[in-house]
């Protein structure tokens, strides 16, 4: 099935010589390319272009989840009819196994899964193994250990009408696949059985799926929405497993009888080396995770054992989800990376900063040698894994552009095209001119010296036009400070709504707080550098950058251009630095901006465009998360709780209610409040 773009409008400014140069670049079987696209030019809606002309399942890679998401639902918008994917880390509490060994200090895995975010999970999954026009949006995590995706093929239970089924066998399959029976209500991941029908509700999906049977032969099978609606008969249909880490009993012995080996030849190492305490440890620990998946299938930390239940050698890499595509598609796919100046370098040291904790584990006798083979991926297995990719960006790295210009030089693709603003001999495709004819903002350098009560006032002449502000500082404390200090109606000459943005506010959250600003419920935000990559925020009108000569990472070319970019989708776009002396990276800042500001208003003269702000709907939120209401903020009242003054019978009577909290917390992705929480019920409880 081909994709189909749906949109009311047409490519417009330089976004035709993008689309016809990155979709000539992908058919000529080009490695690597790199679209340098300003804030607001719509790369976005480019890359949906590419990927309509060219008609490649696609993974586009982004370096945070509030960024993901907005990713999601462009593409969700562009491509209804296509499948559009969610792929982020499920965890809302993460608490890796880790050992101090200064403390001796062991600290045991423990983590809350966001059944919301584990559904789109399975979605995603389902939805590559279900159709070719598939768009997965998905962070980093697409580099972790998945399971093998033949394993999860295999498992995969096919139905249609007229097929003879056997009940007992079936049911079996389904338990099989990590689905649980139900006598009462169904929920995901649940199936019930009546009479001779079958309900479930798959992992990935909000509808019921019925399979009615009669004498033995499927009759009917439908699906209908769980709180209402009609049903939908269908003629087939395919049953995905309700857990990506799926393992054949087979494979089960054989990798317990290796496990057993490996555990052998350990302790006589770790004994030889007079390391008896270590030796103890280890056999204890492997002994009882064996028997708890001989009982179970299961164990907390079992995928410390995954390179067993794949079949991988020591040292081999892990399946992935680019595992996933290379399995089902081979070489023929895209890879689309988001803000790649922040995402590559990620992708890079994930591998590195699991290593380290997953080796003293490994030495004081906690795990097996295999469980460092649970781990991502290495930036050498992931490019080797990767057959053609685009680097997006405003500003993208040197590495980017190197890999660009090097496809490039191996490529015999001469690029013609009308509005050509630049030649594209080194792989770089510029998308410089908006849509809408807006140019980049002007930039204003001001003084330190009463920056404040300056701030306010422009803060106060955007309010008035009701426009939006962004302000950013260098440090998570300083953001606050200025917030409280701002929303003080006794500091400001009217009252200002003011919020801030930095990464101890959960991520759904975050999502909800630009929300709010472009609906007015804030005039202002104020954050460090989550204001940098890819927020769409038409109505801020003005960023204001404090300490904008400090030298460091969050004042580099490169950050400023990208805080820069905030005030470039609206009409009154304008930049204030505050700094006492231009420092390098501004005066490079300026520069190119300042280039690009030439540009785009010669075009704009040439082709007789009048600028106009850019116009977007606020969405709807990818997942219902009604908890987020200030969690928790509202924990830390049961913390200044005084237990003393309390009675046993009080202090018991608090348990439910903080309980409740450490849910809700858990749930908004808040890992810290929700083990304060815990920490507060175990005291109370002790």
């Amino acid at each position: 099935m081909d994709f189909k773009l749906a949109a009311d409008y047409s490519p417009a400014g330089d976004q035709q010589q993008a689309i016809e140069k990155l979709t000539a670049g992908v058919k000529e079987g080009r490695a690597h390319q790199v679209l340098l696209g300003v804030t607001g030019s719509g790369k976005t809606y480019t890359v949906a272009n590419v990927i309509a002309n060219t008609r490649k399942p696609t993974l586009v890679i982004s370096h945070n989840k509030t960024l993901a998401s907005q990713l999601y639902q462009e593409f969700k918008e562009y491509f209804p009819h296509n499948g559009v994917g969610f792929f982020i880390s499920y965890y809302d509490f993460y608490q890796p196994e880790a050992y101090i060994p200064q403390t001796d200090t062991y600290i045991e895995k423990e983590t809350e899964v966001n059944e919301e975010i584990d559904k789109l999970r399975l979605q995603a999954t389902s939805l590559l193994f279900s159709r070719r026009d598939v768009i997965l949006v998905a962070s980093v995590s697409c580099i972790y250990n998945l399971g093998s995706p033949e394993e999860y093929n295999r498992f995969v239970i096919g139905l249609k009408k007229g097929q003879k089924i056997n009940q007992e066998e079936f049911l079996d399959r389904l338990v099989g696949l990590h689905y649980s029976r139900s006598r009462m209500e169904l929920d995901r991941s649940l199936f019930r059985v009546r009479g001779e029908n079958i309900e479930i509700i798959p992992a990935y999906s909000d509808e019921i799926l019925k399979i009615g049977v009669e004498n033995g032969i499927i009759q009917e099978i439908t699906t209908r929405p769980l709180i209402s609606g009609q049903p939908v008969e269908l003629e087939g249909t395919l049953i995905y497993p309700a857990k990506h880490y799926l393992t054949n009993p087979d494979i089960l012995l054989t990798a317990e009888k290796q496990i057993g080996l490996d555990l052998k030849k350990r302790l006589e190492q770790l004994r030889k080396e007079n390391k008896l305490l270590e030796a103890q440890r280890l056999e204890q620990k492997v002994n009882y995770d064996l028997e708890m998946i001989r009982e179970t299938g299961y164990v907390n930390g079992i995928e410390n054992y995954s390179r067993y239940f794949d079949g991988r050698k020591p040292g081999e890499a892990p399946w992935t989800l680019v595992d996933y595509f290379k399995y089902l598609f081979g070489q023929d796919y895209l890879v689309v990376i988001d803000e790649s100046h922040m995402t590559v370098p990620q992708i890079r040291g994930m591998y590195q900063g699991d290593l380290s904790r997953k080796r003293t584990l490994i030495d004081f006798g906690f795990r097996l040698p295999a469980a460092i083979d649970n781990r991502p991926l290495t930036f050498a297995e992931f490019e080797q894994r990767v057959p053609q990719t685009i680097y997006v960006s405003a500003t993208p790295d040197n590495w980017e552009v190197g890999k660009a210009r090097e496809s490039y030089q191996l490529s015999a693709i001469s690029y013609q095209t009308e509005k050509k603003l630049m030649k594209a001999d080194n792989g770089v495709v510029e998308q410089l001119v908006r849509p809408t004819g807006l140019v980049d903002p002007e930039v204003i350098v001001k003084p330190t010296e009463n920056q404040i009560q300056d701030l306010v006032a422009e803060i106060i002449k955007r309010k008035e036009k009701k426009e939006r502000v962004l302000v950013t500082t260098l440090t998570k404390k300083m953001a606050e400070e200025l917030a409280n200090w701002l929303v003080d109606p006794q500091n400001t000459p009217v009252p200002l709504l003011v919020h801030y943005l930095h990464s101890d506010i959960v991520a759904l959250e975050r999502t909800d707080i630009l929300a709010d600003l472009r609906a007015g419920k804030y005039d202002v935000i104020i954050g460090v550098n989550l204001l940098r990559e890819g927020l769409d925020l038409p109505e801020v009108s003005l960023v204001a950058i404090l300490d904008a000569d400090k030298q460091g990472f969050l004042r580099s070319k490169t950050s400023l251009i990208q805080t820069m970019g905030r005030a470039a989708r609206n009409i009154s776009g304008q930049v204030i630095m505050y700094a006492d002396e231009v420092s390098t990276a501004m005066r490079e800042a300026i520069e190119e901006v300042e280039r690009r500001r030439k540009i785009q208003i010669e075009y704009n003269e040439k082709h007789g465009i009048t600028p106009k702000s850019i116009e977007k709907p606020i969405r709807n939120r990818i997942a219902p998360h009604s908890a987020l209401k200030d969690s928790g903020r509202d924990t830390g009242r049961f913390m200044e709780i005084d237990l003393e003054a309390l009675t046993p019978g009080e202090q018991k009577k608090l348990i439910p209610q903080l309980r409740k909290e450490m849910r809700q917390a858990a749930a908004n992705l808040d890992f810290e409040t929700a083990a304060k929480v815990r920490d507060f019920i175990l005291k109370i409880s002790a």
